[in-house]
């Protein structure tokens, strides 16, 4: 049992490593926002693969670079690479408003990107200061520095607008110079605060630890982070356009709204860690794979209207049609009334709604046989994918993914308690990858079908591999380890 002072020291590095790492996370999601505002503004002419790509550049050297920091991180303490990063990676944030074209752009992303390996230095700076009965609490806290994407997308919006009063070409540049202002400050409050500390047995040479690599377990958990986290970061920054786009709010408004997808998701990782400590990371995840399922389901049907044929007229005998009317087809003697299109008023209804009207493709005068058709019925199916349940959909599969991300580190330390830097930095890497990834899918996809949510189909497709995957793993430990149990399942 560590002493109450002992807890005390572990407590303060703990809130030092959640500060810096909700800085960093808030600059590592800042050209979702960023971007948005050039390209709508007109400041920047880019298509919806280049804005892809920019919100994906930062993600992929966060990514890549995890695995190195981690070790690192195990070998000279997370002090020292907790520090240096910050003040680092200020410096490209510092030179971004100076960026003219894609490529410039594109490039100090990918230096100042390298905050997004600030997860990897956490993980292993926090876990040395706890003992295995805490990890799931510590790193849960830790990891609502999530919540720094929330920061992004709820201030920086109404800051551009701010700033772009009166100079719209140049005002966003104050943005940037902000963030990096505020790296270098948590940097040089890490230097003075914090406490450096190695974790024991640490005499293994690279080699050595990187072969706990070969293990399908840590790759598995990868896979799981790609989901839970990549697909979080990608949202961050891919639900702003998405909002603008498909329900015309404004800039700042769907900042508010990707904000509440964000800002809950990052805090109740904590929440996540207190449930895996409690039932087990095994079954917490088993809630958050399924809910996913479930979720993405609902929100890849997209807001749409299908027009599709109905019930038309027909004559009864052959005749002439002797007068046409907008609501009536007379045709010798015999009047057939018309349903006439009504004007649909703008509307966000829950439910699909039906309309039902009839064209007329006959005219005064014309001979008709028997059974030829007077008016062409047509079907107007309309859904709204009303905004609001939308929201509360994304709302929740944040939060579900939220639990997730606590529920797959509990597993690092359970099962690699000497290696939580190297294997925490290729799990985060491979969720890191994701992030990367998701937002340049999510722009072929939306370029290809033409529809915003088409992003969650490939979302339902990632989280039931994931679910079919780890069922098949635990089916097949339960069987390996208790064989005559299963046999005795089979036969009843």
């Amino acid at each position: 049992m560590k002493s109450e002072k002992s807890l005390k020291q572990s407590h303060k590095i703990l809130f030092l490593n959640t500060l810096a790492f909700t800085i960093c996370f808030a600059c590592w999601t800042l050209n979702g926002v960023l971007v948005t505002f050039l390209v709508d503004n007109g400041i920047f002419n880019w298509s919806m693969v280049q804005v892809g790509w920019l919100l994906g550049i930062p993600i992929l050297t966060g990514s890549l670079m995890r695995l190195p920091v981690g070790i690192l991180t195990d070998k000279l303490g997370g002090k020292v690479v907790f520090s240096t990063l910050l003040i680092v990676c200020s410096i490209p944030l510092f030179l971004l408003p100076f960026a003219d074209s894609f490529i410039m752009f594109a490039i100090l992303s990918f230096f100042f990107g390298l905050v997004g390996t600030s997860f990897a230095v956490g993980i292993g700076y926090t876990s040395a200061w706890y003992p295995k009965e805490w990890q799931g609490r510590a790193l849960g806290i830790f990891g609502m520095g999530n919540a720094g994407a929330a920061i992004t997308t709820f201030v920086a919006p109404s800051l551009l607008n701010h700033f772009s009063v009166g100079d719209l070409q140049n005002g966003w540049k104050i943005l940037p110079v902000l963030y990096g202002f505020s790296l270098l400050i948590i940097g040089i409050l890490f230097i003075i605060f914090a406490q450096n500390k190695v974790v024991e047995k640490q005499m293994r040479t690279l080699p050595q630890m990187l072969s706990t690599l070969k293990s399908a377990r840590v790759w598995r958990f990868g896979i799981y982070y790609f989901l839970v986290f990549g697909c979080f970061v990608a949202y961050s920054q891919w639900l702003l356009p998405n909002f603008m786009n498909v329900y015309q709010t404004s800039l700042v408004m769907g900042g508010m709204f990707a904000t509440l997808f964000s800002l809950p998701s990052g805090v109740i990782r904590a929440f996540g860690g207190y449930l895996s400590d409690k039932f087990g990371a095994r079954k917490v995840m088993y809630w958050v794979l399924s809910s996913s399922v479930i979720l993405s389901a609902l929100l890849m049907i997209p807001k749409m209207e299908i027009i599709t044929a109905g019930a038309g007229i027909m004559a009864k005998k052959a005749g002439v049609v002797t007068a046409v009317s907008a609501n009536n087809i007379q045709v010798d003697q015999n009047n057939f009334p018309i349903t006439e299109k009504k004007t649909q008023q703008t509307s966000n209804n829950i439910f699909p709604t039906k309309s039902s009207w009839q064209k007329i493709i006959v005219t005064q005068n014309q001979q008709v046989a028997k059974k030829e058709l007077l008016a062409q019925g047509i079907t107007s199916i309309k859904f709204d994918a009303n905004m609001w349940i939308y929201l509360l959909l994304v709302v929740l599969i944040g939060i579900s993914w939220g639990i997730g991300k606590a529920a797959v580190y509990k597993h690092i330390p359970d099962y690699f308690p000497n290696e939580v830097g190297v294997v925490g930095g290729m799990v985060g890497l491979l969720g890191g990858l994701g992030g990367f990834f998701c937002p340049i899918i999510f722009s072929y996809l939306l370029t290809f079908t033409g529809f915003w949510s088409s992003s969650w189909i490939f979302v339902l497709l990632l989280s039931a591999v994931c679910l079919i995957w780890m069922h098949h793993t635990i089916t097949k430990m339960m069987n390996n380890t208790q064989p005559n149990l299963s046999k005795q399942i089979e036969t009843k």
